[in-house]
C-alpha cells in the first residue's frame, strides 16, 4: 500500500510541474500577443499619420501654391486654344509592306518545279534573267 502511495504523489507532482509549466508558457504567449498588438496599434498609428500628411501635402491649393512660387509659368488664356474645325486632318494609317521571304522563295514547295529556276553560281548569288540588262 505504502509504494501505492509513493507512486500516486509522484503522479500528482508530475501533473502538477506539467500544469505549471502549460500556465508559464501560455502566459509567455499572452505577453508576447499583447506585445504584438500594442506593435500593431503603434503601426496603425503611424499609417494613419502619413495618410493625413500625405492628404495634406496633395491638396490642390498647396501645389499650386508652390507652382507659381518654383515654377516660371505663366497663366493661360484662352487665345492659347484653337477650335476644333482648324485640326489637322487626321493622317492616314500606316502601311506596311509584306514581308516577302527570299530564301522560302528560293526553296519554293518541295515538289520539283516543271522549269526549274536558275542555279546560284559559285558565289551564291543568282544570275539575273535575260534582258534586263
Amino acid at each position: 500500500m505504502r509504494l501505492l502511495n509513493i507512486l500516486v504523489i509522484a503522479a500528482l507532482i508530475l501533473a502538477a510541474s506539467f500544469v505549471y509549466k502549460i500556465k508559464f508558457d501560455s502566459t509567455l504567449q499572452a505577453e508576447r500577443v499583447g506585445k504584438l498588438a500594442s506593435e500593431l496599434r503603434r503601426e496603425r498609428n503611424a499609417i494613419a499619420t502619413l495618410r493625413a500628411e500625405w492628404s495634406k501635402l496633395d491638396t490642390p491649393g498647396r501645389i499650386q501654391g508652390l507652382a507659381d512660387r518654383h515654377l516660371a509659368m505663366r497663366p493661360i488664356v484662352s487665345s492659347q486654344f484653337d477650335t476644333l474645325d482648324r485640326l489637322p486632318e487626321r493622317p492616314l494609317p500606316v502601311v506596311q509592306p509584306p514581308i516577302q521571304d527570299p530564301i522560302g522563295t528560293m526553296i519554293g514547295p518541295m515538289v520539283a518545279p516543271a522549269n526549274p529556276p536558275a542555279m546560284p553560281d559559285a558565289t551564291g548569288s543568282i544570275p539575273a534573267p535575260q534582258g534586263t540588262h
